[in-house]
């Protein structure tokens, strides 16, 4: 479980496929504090450490069906993804619930300068029996953007904007979206409950 609360964006050192699997390296400042089998969310992609040379990096690996689901099978080295480790049972909830389960892609449609803060404007593809389940954003409510628990803003059926501040720009890899990049979403695990109820019920 997390809380879209991102610690660092992270450089990716090594990309590679072994089969259907694919195998990050990430270099990143609390590399040395992980364990073996921990789970760390990778733009929102919940990921298990499976290696740690010692080096101030580690390596996770993603299967075929996370490829396919997230914009993890174009990440390339030198690129940079949004880290954040599970939560703390003591800890505050300063974002929302996120449980680091992607739910599909999204393009970044445009970007506008506002007062020092930008507005991003994603687009995603909309399935019907999707929205049904929850799949969906609604005004003022929470989504997931590469790992970034964020506020939607003008919500539609199939895109919706967020705002964000500097130091989120700075400290994320939001700093490197434009028109056309590809990012993750996880819509609000609570919706999809609901959703779920009204449809049993």
């Amino acid at each position: 479980m997390f809380s879209g609360i991102v610690e660092e964006a992270a450089k990716v050192v090594a990309v590679e496929r072994e089969g259907g699997n694919l195998h990050l390296t990430v270099s990143c400042s609390f590399a040395d504090e992980l364990n073996i089998d921990q789970s760390v969310a990778h733009n929102g992609v919940c990921l298990t450490v499976v290696s740690l040379p010692g080096d101030g990096t580690y390596t996770v690996t993603a299967i075929q069906e996370t490829l396919d689901r997230s914009n993890l099978g174009d990440v390339k080295p030198g690129d940079l993804v949004n880290l954040e480790r599970s939560m703390r049972l003591d800890g505050r909830l300063d974002g929302h619930i996120v449980q680091g389960h992607v739910d599909c892609t999204a393009v970044c449609e445009s970007v506008e300068d506002v007062d020092g803060s930008r507005y991003f404007k994603f687009r995603y593809n909309v399935d019907r029996s999707l929205i049904a389940k929850g799949y969906m954003t609604v005004e003022k409510g929470s989504v997931t953007v590469n790992g970034v628990s964020l506020t939607v803003c003008d919500s539609e059926a199939d895109s919706f904007r967020v705002a964000i501040i500097p130091y989120t720009f700075e400290h994320t890899n939001f700093c490197r979206i434009e028109p056309g990049t590809k990012v993750n979403l996880e819509f609000d695990i609570l919706g999809k409950y609901i959703a779920r109820m009204r449809e049993l019920i």
